[in-house]
């Protein structure tokens, strides 16, 4: 089958869908914001309970944001959500624990070790590493 570059490209506008970037656009902010409105509201609540202690509160909001996003992975509700949402739910603190548990999920049949264990890290393990270097030579910078 022998076709031009015009006829291929015909061709693949005819079967390939509408962009819809402008609405992904939307979905992601109103998703992505949605997230920072949570995250606010648990601050504000666990800072009535800490009685004003800021730094105690916006631990508990990380922890509370890390532990739901892990939860509604392990349910597979962060995947529905993140279809609907798209990079919405890429919001740093939520999509980084959902790349640390779907890996994890996914090749726990291969065992406690060398399945839950060493594929945690395959996607978010490239950032630990870089986080991890690059606060070690920031010390280091500091520190002379």
């Amino acid at each position: 089958m022998n076709i031009s570059q015009q006829e291929y490209s015909s061709m693949v506008r005819r079967v390939s869908p509408n962009s819809t970037i402008v609405k992904d656009c939307i979905g992601a902010f109103f998703a992505g914001g949605l997230i920072c409105i949570i995250g606010q509201a648990l601050t504000d609540t666990y800072l009535l309970w800490t009685s004003g202690d800021l730094t105690l509160a916006r631990s508990m909001t990380s922890i509370s944001l890390v532990f739901l996003s892990a939860f509604f992975t392990v349910c597979g509700w962060y995947d529905n959500i993140a279809k609907r949402a798209g990079a919405g739910t890429l919001v740093p603190i939520t999509g980084f624990a959902n790349s640390v548990v779907s890996p994890a999920i996914e090749f726990q049949s291969e065992g406690f070790i060398s399945g839950l264990g060493a594929k945690m890290f395959v996607i978010a393990g490239p950032v630990i590493v870089f986080g991890t270097l690059a606060s070690v030579l920031y010390g280091l910078f500091l520190l002379f």
